[in-house]
């Protein structure tokens, strides 16, 4: 009888708990309280199994110092014609310029495989592209992927974009004319994935970018998993301008999860486009001509960066300075290794409508020089003969639970006649400081509690 109810006390116990910690499950959420799809807790790698492999010393290609545009890209045309398959790089350098990635095939670098890129900018043929929000004829990546449904990259290997030279000039003609632009120095960037879904990039070094060093642009359901984003770093004339790790430009439901970025740029960098009438994929203007470089514009919603390591970069979180409408984004769980710039910096361009909304960041430890920093944005200002002030928006902004060192914590100028900020939220924050102030009359809306802002 007394081991009955002990047994019958247990089970009832154990009932008790399971029926508790069911209770007590919290479905994860955006920040605008719509509920995450299970997509974002799938990060199984990629699976091969079944694929032909192209290897590319099976086809006479080696790591000789040669330049193997050609010959890399004849062999995955060969695979999508004979019905898809992986293009494996094996250990060595093997030197390449833009290469060109076809429906059902795949790149697989094995650990100590570098794909290398020339250092001469005629090896990446122009095309119509996307590049600082604007849709344009420019120069390919090396890596290039556009229409693809499933595309991965994978492997231990490293993609390197041999920078260094493209670098130098860049500085050397920002000497001789200070008002060079990006665009002026030409230079390719790493990867360029557009109009594309179903998009794994897993496991792989990117490194030492000419220009940005991945770009992903229309496209849908994007992981990049446990990847390594370098760039170039001192001295002056060898570091990598505008080597962003990531840039999303009108993208849904992207995940990047276990990656460690350091760049000479912004780590993350939500685009979409930029202009006067940039929102004209969303709201009709009469009687206005559309200009062409805006066709293309879009929104970023559904995005989440967690789990990562940051090196130093401008921004760890950066809205703009190319963005129309953004909602939906999450940074958590970062350790920021050697002091950023920024942690979360919205770019506010004065000739852009823009709405930044439902953005939270959470959970993040390290150094940074501004815990946030909202400002204008004039670099390239130009209303385009538009008369009135086109407005912009950031709002329903939460920082949480995170620990910082920093310059300047709460860094926003107020412009309200360019943009409008409302409902902040900031809680459990431990920040120490040169400048703890925050002024909340900046915003309409601005909640807090628990911050602990020592002045150091």
């Amino acid at each position: 009888m007394k081991n009955l109810l002990l047994i019958t006390l247990f089970t009832t116990l154990s009932t008790l708990c399971s029926f508790g910690a069911k209770k007590a499950k919290v479905v994860d959420t955006w920040p605008d309280g719509s509920a995450i799809s299970a997509w974002f807790q799938d990060t199984k790698a990629v699976d091969l199994t079944g694929l032909k492999r192209y290897v590319l010393t099976d086809y006479g290609i080696f790591a000789n110092g040669h330049i193997h545009t050609k010959a890399i890209q004849a062999l995955i045309d060969k695979a999508a014609a004979d019905g898809g398959g992986v293009i494996c790089i094996p250990q060595g350098v093997y030197l390449t310029g833009g290469l060109h990635f076809k429906q059902g095939t795949h790149l697989y670098l094995e650990d100590g495989a570098v794909l290398q890129g020339s250092d001469f900018i005629g090896d990446y043929p122009l095309g119509k592209t996307r590049i600082e929000g604007e849709t344009c004829t420019y120069f390919g990546a090396l890596i290039n992927a556009d229409g693809l449904d499933g595309f991965t990259i994978s492997g231990k290997g490293t993609i390197d974009g041999n920078g260094l030279k493209y670098h130098q000039q860049f500085w050397l003609r920002r000497k001789w004319n200070r008002k060079c632009t990006n665009k002026d120095e030409q230079r390719p960037r790493l990867l360029y994935v557009s109009n594309c879904k179903n998009v794994q990039i897993e496991g792989v070094k990117l490194q030492n970018s000419a220009f940005w060093t991945s770009h992903y642009y229309n496209c849908e359901n994007v992981k990049v998993l446990g990847v390594r984003i370098y760039s170039l770093g001192k001295p002056d004339d060898s570091k990598g301008p505008s080597t962003d790790a990531i840039d999303l430009d009108v993208c849904k439901n992207i995940l990047i999860k276990n990656c460690y970025m350091s760049v000479n740029d912004d780590a993350v960098a939500i685009k979409g486009g930029k202009g006067p009438y940039a929102d004209a994929f969303e709201k009709e203007y009469k009687d206005v001509e559309i200009p062409e470089e805006n066709i293309g514009n879009g929104a970023n919603e559904n995005i989440i960066i967690e789990d990562c390591e940051y090196g130093f970069c401008h921004g760890c979180l950066t809205l703009g300075s190319e963005s129309v409408h953004s909602k939906n984004i999450i940074l958590r769980r970062i350790n920021i290794s050697a002091q950023a710039n920024n942690l979360l910096w919205l770019k506010m361009r004065p000739d852009t409508p823009q709405r930044y909304e439902y953005i939270t960041v959470e959970n993040i430890t390290g150094p940074v020089k501004n815990f946030i920093l909202i400002a204008p944005w004039t670099q390239f200002y130009d209303l385009k003969g538009r008369k009135d002030k086109p407005m912009s928006y950031s709002d329903h902004i939460t920082m949480r639970n995170c620990d910082v060192d920093c310059n300047v914590f709460f860094n926003a100028k107020q412009q309200e006649e360019v943009y409008h900020l409302s409902n902040f939220n900031f809680e459990n924050i431990t920040v120490r400081a040169k400048d703890t102030t925050f002024d909340t009359k900046i915003v309409e809306g601005f909640t807090y509690k628990n911050i602990n802002a020592v002045k150091k």
